[in-house]
């Protein structure tokens, strides 16, 4: 457990505005970002049989919460994301080039480490587009990050209009770079340290190509070998002036083919999943070319609002040290 208390920290909202502004954050933002992206809003599972192969491993150490279904006579997993299943959905609901989905995701992750921005429940916007061949390269993915921050400012410009006393101010200028470049910037740093630089430095940027081994022989950070292409993937961050840090709001990418999910299984040391049936359609070029990803709605929340801990806009679990320096501090946790 760790908790950062800003200096002289106060709430800008009552409790009642809060979760008004929250409703406001929400609606606002699937408009603005649906419109921009082509989406479509659709239903999604909480849980997916543990056969199917569809759960999010995230960095492979996170423990699924698994539960037995004996009516089914099978297994299930609450999902840790959605990044497998959106794209099975774009060929079973007949979706086309240029057109995607997008939904409410919501996750356990009980090995979580807790914090000011991390919590065991995950609330987001999981999307998914179907894209051309062509459309595989790092240009494509800029257009698509600068629409989902043009999305971002826009929705917080429309909060500030409704609530003038909140301050947050967010720019729509990303800046780009590799985790490569990063790490040659700042070789003595952490990776969450170099985040943190250079975000403080750039405010709005998009850190590329996470999960492959970087020259250090180590990744920048973990990344599931069977979504991303890690070659063509990225984190959006924005800094945070309350928390004094960098903010990530989403991890999205273009997604492997057949070519780059056979070379990354084998990096990953994870071959058993070919046998899957979700890795077996995708090794067979039987699913959409893809790019999708995730943005944090809580997270956008406390951004916007210039919360200091991610229980200020969301109702989870915490421990007992948590909540009583949180209430010692002034911080309201739902």
């Amino acid at each position: 457990m760790s908790v950062y208390i800003p200096n002289n920290y106060k709430p800008t909202l009552d409790a009642y505005d809060t979760q008004r502004a929250i409703a406001y954050i929400k609606a606002t933002f699937q408009e603005e970002f649906s419109s921009a992206l082509n989406l479509k809003r659709v239903s999604a599972p909480l849980f997916v049989t543990e056969d199917s192969g569809l759960n999010d491993n995230l960095n492979g150490y996170e423990r699924p919460v698994s539960f037995d279904i004996p009516a089914v006579g099978a297994d299930a997993q609450v999902v840790h994301s959605l990044a497998k299943w959106k794209r099975l959905a774009l060929k079973r609901y007949g979706f086309t080039i240029g057109n995607g989905l997008y939904t409410d995701m919501n996750a356990i992750r009980r090995d979580e480490d807790l914090d000011n921005i991390h919590s065991i429940y995950v609330d987001q916007w999981d999307w998914e587009k179907i894209i051309t061949r062509e459309n595989r390269n790092l240009d494509f993915l800029k257009l698509i990050v600068r629409s989902i921050v043009r999305a971002i400012c826009n929705t917080n410009d429309r909060l500030r209009v409704r609530y003038p006393q909140l301050r947050t101010e967010l720019s729509p200028d990303v800046c780009f770079i590799t985790s490569q470049e990063l790490e040659d910037l700042y070789l003595n740093l952490t990776p969450h340290q170099r985040e943190n630089r250079f975000v403080q430095d750039h405010k709005t940027a998009c850190i590329m190509q996470i999960g492959g081994k970087l020259r250090s022989g180590k990744p920048h950070d973990g990344r599931a070998p069977d979504y991303d292409d890690w070659d063509l993937n990225c984190d959006i961050f924005f800094w945070d002036d309350v928390l004094n840090r960098a903010l990530e709001v989403s991890s999205m990418g273009i997604r492997v083919d057949a070519q780059s999910l056979d070379r990354q299984l084998r990096e990953a040391g994870c071959d058993e999943r070919r046998a899957l049936p979700f890795h077996k359609m995708l090794l067979n070029d039987q699913l959409p070319l893809t790019i999708g990803g995730g943005i944090g709605q809580s997270r956008l929340s406390m951004l916007m609002m210039g919360c200091a801990h991610i229980g200020e806009v969301q109702s989870s679990v915490w421990d007992t040290l948590t909540v009583e320096t949180c209430e010692k501090a002034g911080i309201p946790l739902l």
